[in-house]
């Protein structure tokens, strides 16, 4: 029987596959829905985008209250790339 810091880390994977699959698919959307959705808050859930927010806490709520299993993301609908934290920023601009 896994103990409970195996179990957690299993589901840090499988939340990090999660998000990774759904920002892939994301991205790819990204154009299309710059003009219809700019600014919007996308849930999401096995590569799909499930619904539109106002807020990310809505969106966020939502997802909570849809998936018992915490298997979702959340972007936001922007035209700028995504801050990586402090990598992105140990880069010289060019």
């Amino acid at each position: 029987m896994p103990s409970d810091s195996q179990a957690k880390s299993k589901v840090s994977v499988d939340l990090q596959e999660e998000v990774n699959a759904n920002y892939a698919v994301f991205a790819e959307k990204l154009p299309d829905l710059l003009g219809t959705h700019l600014g919007k808050f996308a849930l999401m859930r096995h590569g799909e985008i499930i619904e539109f927010f106002d807020t990310a806490r809505d969106a966020y709520v939502a997802g909570q209250k849809l998936y018992l299993d915490h298997l979702f993301s959340v972007q936001e609908v922007i035209e700028a790339p995504a801050d990586l934290g402090f990598f992105s920023h140990a880069l010289p601009q060019r």
